[in-house]
């Protein structure tokens, strides 16, 4: 009995050990963002093991202030790092900075991150890729945040299809901010290729005001997995702003509300 006991132990332990990952569009995360800010950011991340953060200023104080998330999450009791990426392609008013930032005890990063090459004039906001080892494990993850609806991220996410073909050694998974629900038939192609979004029906970015106890305006975040090699359980989206008193203050933070899951790998 003692013996099928921890055989059963060491099963769930080996089955459910799994990588944390959130992603969250902060929102002109920069010299804007207070220190009390980046402490409420640092208090949501911090129990994560891979965090993906899209709207990075490009300027005026961007990669610092990743920098002092980091530098708050090390004074947590685990050790973080992170990497920034270079502006986006796009134009001025429009570029953007992608940042990792993940606990070195859990996870380990593999080479250099990059922003993606081959369709950086077609996709405005090019993705930027990390690769992660997880107990021999490598996953890379591709973040990403789309034109505005009214520009039509499809005429950019269409491109995404390709992106499997382009890095076929990688388990990809594309996460970050679509401007496109997961319903819409630019995502057919990955999902043909066997591709599922974490999130079905669930809003992530906040209205200007809640009106009936409705907060959430639209379904733009997503994770994006290929199912033939990664299961995912515990997917949460994290309503920060049930913390404050008015949709006001919490549009100070960000105007998506964060979105995470645990992998495990095939």
């Amino acid at each position: 009995m003692k013996t099928f006991s921890f055989l059963l132990l060491l099963l769930t332990t080996t089955t459910f050990c799994q990588v944390k990952l959130l992603s969250w569009n902060v929102e002109n995360l920069g010299s804007s963002k207070s220190d009390t800010d980046i402490a409420f950011i640092v208090k949501t991340i911090k129990d994560y093991d891979v965090v993906a953060l899209q709207e990075i200023v490009a300027g005026d104080g961007g990669a610092q202030a990743v920098a002092k998330l980091a530098e708050e999450l090390n004074r947590k009791g685990s050790k973080w790092d992170y990497t920034i990426s270079d502006p986006t392609s796009s134009s001025a008013y429009k570029t953007e900075r992608y940042a990792f930032l993940w606990k070195t005890s859990n996870v380990k990063k593999v080479g250099e991150a990059w922003l993606e090459k081959k369709y950086h004039l077609e996709i405005d906001r090019e993705p930027f890729y990390c690769t992660f080892d997880y107990n021999g494990k490598q996953f890379t993850i591709a973040n990403f945040h789309a034109i505005t609806k009214s520009k039509q991220p499809e005429t950019e996410i269409k491109f995404f299809k390709f992106l499997p073909a382009q890095y076929p050694k990688l388990n990809l998974l594309f996460v970050g901010d679509f401007n496109c629900p997961q319903s819409h038939s630019v995502f057919n192609p990955l999902k043909r290729m066997g591709y599922a979004s974490v999130f079905v029906n669930q809003k992530t970015s906040l209205k200007k005001e809640c009106i009936e106890d409705v907060c959430l305006a639209s379904e733009f975040d997503n994770i994006w997995y290929n199912t033939s090699k990664i299961l995912i359980r515990n997917t949460k989206a994290i309503h920060f702003y049930k913390t404050f008193l008015t949709l006001k203050e919490a549009r100070k933070i960000s105007d998506h509300i964060p979105i995470a899951t645990e992998i495990s790998f095939q």
